[in-house]
C-alpha cells in the first residue's frame, strides 16, 4: 500500500486518478552547471519551453538509487525493483507547469532500458552502474555497454540538511513535480509527486565524466558549479499523457 504523502507543497494538483507506480530515490548527488540555452536546444521537443532561473539554463547530473520500483498493488521484486541509475537532465515548462527533460538515463537495469523507451519514450540506456554509501560520502561509476562514455567519482557531503526557500535557485532546480517526454513524435508528461527535498552541499571529485562530455554543452564537464546531496525520498508516479494546448 502507497505512503501518504503531502500535497500541500505542489505547486499544481496531481491527477485524480491512481498513481501507477511507487519507488525511492536514494542516495543522491545533485551536480549541476550553467548551460548556454543554445546548446540545449536540439534536445528540447517541439512545443516544449526550457525553463530558466534569472535569465540561465542549467543542466544536471545526478547519480543516485532506484529502489523497490513496483507497480500499484504489486510488491518489488528482489534483483530487478533496484539498481543504479545515472542521469543528465535539464529544466522545462509547458502550459505553466515547470518539470524536467532527460537528455539520458544510464541504468542497470535491462528490464527499465528495454521497457521505458517503448512505453514512455524516455532515454533509458543499459549501462554497468555502482552506486557505495560510506563515511559521508557517495562514491559512483558508470560506463555504458554501447558506447563506454561514463561517469566516476564521490561526493562528500557537508552543511546542515535544510529545505529549498521559494524564490532561489535550489527551489527552481529541485522543487519539480513533473517529466516531460517525446513518444510517438508527440510531447507528453507524467507527474510526480513525493515530500518537498531535504539536502545538503555537498563536495565532489570527478575522475571521469565522459557521459557529459558527449552531449557537447560547452560546460566544465569536471567542476560543476554547484553540489548537493540527498538521502532521498519516496515517489509515486502517474502514466505518461499527452500534452494538448
Amino acid at each position: 500500500m502507497a505512503r501518504e504523502i503531502s500535497r500541500t507543497h505542489l505547486p499544481f494538483a496531481m491527477p485524480d486518478s491512481p498513481h501507477a507506480l511507487s519507488q525511492e530515490w536514494k542516495n543522491l548527488t545533485f551536480m549541476h552547471w550553467e548551460v548556454q540555452p543554445e546548446k540545449l536546444e536540439s534536445y528540447i521537443p517541439e512545443g516544449l519551453e526550457l525553463d530558466l532561473f534569472e535569465g540561465k539554463a542549467y543542466v544536471g547530473v545526478i547519480p543516485f538509487q532506484m529502489k523497490n520500483v513496483r507497480p500499484r498493488l504489486l510488491p518489488a521484486v528482489p534483483g530487478i525493483s533496484t539498481f543504479p541509475e545515472f542521469n543528465i537532465r535539464t529544466y522545462v515548462k509547458k502550459n505553466g507547469k515547470a518539470g524536467v527533460l532527460f537528455l539520458t538515463l544510464e541504468a542497470q537495469s535491462r528490464i527499465t532500458c528495454w521497457h521505458a523507451p517503448r512505453a514512455y519514450g524516455l532515454p533509458y540506456r543499459y549501462a554497468k552502474c555502482q552506486l557505495r554509501v560510506s563515511n559521508e560520502k557517495f562514491v559512483w561509476k558508470s560506463k555504458n555497454v554501447r558506447d563506454g562514455s561514463s561517469l566516476e567519482g564521490e561526493c562528500k557531503l557537508t552543511g546542515n540538511q535544510r529545505k529549498a526557500e521559494k524564490d532561489t535557485l535550489e527551489y527552481f532546480l529541485f522543487e519539480r513535480y513533473s517529466l516531460y517526454t517525446e513518444h510517438n513524435e508527440k510531447l507528453h508528461m507524467a507527474y510526480t509527486l513525493h515530500e518537498p527535498w531535504i539536502f545538503q552541499d555537498g563536495e565532489v571529485t570527478i575522475s571521469n565524466n565522459s557521459l557529459s562530455q558527449s552531449y557537447e554543452l560547452g560546460i566544465d564537464v569536471m567542476n560543476p558549479q554547484h553540489v548537493h546531496a540527498s538521502s532521498g525520498v519516496y515517489v509515486l508516479t502517474w502514466p505518461i499523457q499527452e500534452v494538448v494546448e
